[in-house]
């Protein structure tokens, strides 16, 4: 299938390796941003195939996994009410908050429901105008347009039983969070490409200055993956500090201008509270006032939790690239995706359900 066959093609997977490990002269370290890519190196074995001066760590590029806490028991404790139907996608139901998970609410005889589009969750409002319909808007900017577009569907059709629990989350401010820690090893990045299929790549050049590390934005096949390693570590061994776009075929440096311009009519930036990592600014999303009457927060005047992360799970660090899943000593043993004790074990695009599922 084009642009599949030739992006999983063992050969080339393996002449990319080869050069890899002909371009290497040192030791370094790149992180991998998203979590479909961390999936993808560990399903495939792409580390086995490089040298062992190249360490790879995983970032927290999994939005399930770095919704906090507060924000999980103000979904439980909204989803708990007897007018609300609360809508989600999946694999947020079985996220841990301080107490429940939203599978319990849903076991105790909440009205939890699974959607596969913020838009489902706007035609469950309309069939049931008798109950208040929230969506759990969680996700980066790859995520942000379509819950704009719920917003502004609910607003055409004048409904006035849908609103949105928002915690969307930028990419960018989180890249300069890690840099910018006296803790981080992070000597590359490979860039999400969905989420640079939305907002472009103008974002990262900045930051690719001010830290001197070189950012390639990099797909999620086999090929792509290696290319992009491949672009970062020529990079930094010709001491260079440029963004490069591996994922062509894909992504514009201006982005899609049209989902741009939806987040922005809907959303304003703000401070946002990351799982396991802590407050950065100007880090996520709100509704902007013109759409008050769609935010759940402020319908429903759920009081800011203050809730506390299990002291022995590691997934903040594992967020930050600064350990890996197994150095965990809950990893696999207390801590499953059968019982998860931390969000990066829920999550399809978890480290650490990606490191029990391929290397367990």
């Amino acid at each position: 299938m084009k642009y599949i066959d030739e992006y999983r093609d063992a050969r080339a997977v393996k002449n990319l390796a080869r050069e890899i490990r002909r371009l290497i002269t040192q030791e370094w370290t790149i992180m991998e941003i998203c979590g479909g890519q961390t999936h993808s190196i560990l399903k495939h074995g792409l580390e086995e195939l490089l040298p062992a001066e190249l360490t790879i760590v995983h970032g927290p590029g999994c939005p399930v996994c770095v919704t906090p806490l507060e924000m999980i028991d103000k979904a439980i404790a909204i989803a708990q009410q007897p007018e609300v139907i609360f809508t989600s996608f999946g694999d947020m139901l079985r996220v841990p908050g301080s107490g429940l998970d939203l599978l319990a609410v849903k076991a105790a005889g909440g009205e939890v429901r699974m959607v596969y589009s913020p838009l489902d969750a706007v035609k469950i409002a309309e069939n049931n105008p008798s109950k208040q319909v929230v969506f759990f808007a969680i996700g980066f900017e790859t995520t942000a347009p379509a819950n704009a577009m719920a917003v502004l569907e609910a607003k055409r059709k004048q409904l006035k039983n849908f609103s949105i629990l928002s915690a969307q989350v930028l990419v960018p401010p989180a890249i300069e969070a890690i840099l910018s820690s006296q803790h981080s090893r992070v000597q590359g990045f490979l860039a999400a490409g969905h989420v640079c299929t939305v907002m472009g790549y103008d974002e990262y050049i900045p930051l690719a200055e001010k830290y001197q590390v070189p950012m390639v934005v990099t797909g999620f096949e086999p090929v792509d993956i290696m290319e992009g390693i491949y672009l970062t570590l020529k990079q930094l061994q010709e001491n260079r500090h440029l963004v490069e776009n591996q994922y062509r075929r894909v992504v514009k440096k201006e982005g899609n201008p049209a989902a741009r311009k939806v987040i922005q009519t809907v959303f304003e930036v703000t401070d946002r509270n990351w799982r396991g990592i802590g407050r950065i600014p100007r880090s996520g999303l709100r509704l902007r006032p013109t759409y008050a009457d769609y935010d759940a927060e402020l319908l429903f005047k759920v009081q800011t939790i203050d809730t506390a992360e299990s002291s022995e799970c590691l997934a903040g660090e594992v967020l930050q690239g600064l350990k890996k899943p197994p150095e965990c000593a809950l990893f696999g043993k207390v801590c499953t995706p059968e019982h998860p004790v931390g969000a990066p074990m829920v999550s399809s695009e978890g480290a650490c359900a990606a490191y029990f599922r391929y290397r367990k």
